[in-house]
């Protein structure tokens, strides 16, 4: 049985050769890509779960090509890039990424990126409550559907799993450690990042004032929490 389909996105053969053979001696199903350009039509015609791609491509970089891949997919996304800049690794997040990977990187930390970026949180958010509305916004956790004013709203699975875990836990602080380990998994801790980005996209999503927020509430140095009352 597959581990699970991944399209390497990256202008190097030589890279895209290695690649490609580290992840199918682990037991993914591979395909690759030189360009972005190249990478939009891949997907177009095949299924994949999740894309490795690269940052730094002649044509169509990879901040770009992220965007595009997630106006209308939720394929999981790692971005690889030499960039050590905060600026731009929030940057890829900002773009649609679920996950970074700094090169020169080693294969058991890719593998690792990898496995948290499939990995599928099991909740069940407020316990027997499956449904929500806020203000408008209704969240069926039960078939991770969210929807405005009779429109669905495309969440991605890390997005919806960060929802799921701060309503499970309503009107309490969530620790930033405990929030990123529970939906990237035990290897994350201290990527701040990665939640400002987050909260800031599940905002512009489900808050009626995304800068003014009702609902996912900022706890300066402290966490979030999931405001339900007063």
């Amino acid at each position: 049985m597959s581990a699970g389909r991944i399209l390497i996105v990256d202008d190097d053969p030589q890279i895209r050769r290695a690649l490609r053979a580290t992840l199918a001696s682990r037991g993914y199903e591979v395909g690759d890509a030189s360009s972005g350009e190249e990478a939009l039509d891949r997907l177009r015609s095949d299924s994949y779960d999740l894309v490795l791609l690269d940052m730094n491509m002649p044509g169509m970089g990879g901040m770009e090509a992220c965007r595009l891949i997630r106006q209308g997919s939720e394929i999981a996304i790692i971005m690889l890039t030499v960039s050590q800049a905060e600026k731009d690794k929030v940057g890829a997040l900002d773009a649609g990424a679920d996950d970074y990977v700094t090169k020169p990187f080693s294969t058991p930390e890719l593998l690792a990126r990898i496995r948290a970026s499939l990995r599928r949180l099991p909740v069940s958010p407020l316990n027997a409550v499956q449904q929500l509305r806020l203000d408008g916004v209704e969240i069926d956790f039960a078939s991770h559907q969210v929807n405005a004013g009779g429109k669905a709203i495309r969440l991605t699975p890390k997005e919806f799993e960060l929802l799921c875990y701060l309503a499970a836990h309503p009107n309490r602080t969530i620790a930033h450690r405990e929030l990123l380990q529970a939906v990237w998994g035990p290897d994350y801790g201290q990527e701040l990042e990665y939640l400002r980005v987050f909260m800031n996209r599940l905002r512009r999503k489900i808050e009626p004032d995304p800068a003014n927020p009702r609902f996912l509430v900022t706890d300066a140095w402290a966490g979030y929490r999931f405001q339900l009352s007063k």
